[in-house]
């Protein structure tokens, strides 16, 4: 299912749309592609190896954990979504280092769920305390051995990754 599938008439003139193959088109020639949704969040470890995971308060996948990010704002680098997100959720500051990756997913399991791209980097704490808000319920530091099992979205491919080359 693509995010167009509903559309039926033109946002910016209202003419009737014509859908095919991921994008619609109107007679005056606006057209719409059906893209993910860009997503930037973060592996932090602190001075003792623990991983910092988060606990989502809400749909999708409410009490499961995550790592900390979410969604990026037009017009902003992913880099920048990361900092924003990390203070919006954690209460902490942080400074982005190495890309983990790439995963392709979709924002929940029902029928018509966003399609998202999700970028990961790992990020150095520089400063806050952290405390859970916005989006999150509880916030953990995790020593690799503590993991727990239930992770939201594909956060399982990336903590396995991250291990891999950067643990």
């Amino acid at each position: 299912m693509s995010i167009l599938d509903g559309w039926r008439h033109c946002p910016r003139c209202g003419a009737d749309l014509e859908l095919a193959d991921g994008k619609a088109e109107c007679p005056n020639d606006h057209r719409f592609y059906a893209t993910p949704q860009p997503t930037a969040c973060a592996v932090c470890v602190d001075g003792d190896g623990r991983l910092l995971l988060a606990r989502r308060a809400g749909p999708p996948f409410e009490g499961a954990w995550d790592l900390p990010g979410g969604f990026v704002e037009e017009g902003e680098h992913p880099l920048d979504a990361i900092r924003r997100e990390l203070r919006e959720e954690t209460g902490l500051t942080v400074e982005p280092q190495d890309f983990v990756g790439v995963w392709m997913d979709n924002y929940g399991d029902e029928e018509g769920a966003a399609s998202t791209l999700n970028l990961y980097w790992t990020a150095h704490v520089t400063g806050g305390e952290p405390e859970a808000a916005d989006d999150v319920s509880e916030l953990r530091w995790f020593a690799p051995e503590e993991l727990p099992g239930e992770y939201a979205f594909h956060i399982a491919q990336v903590i396995s990754v991250w291990r891999e080359h950067h643990a």
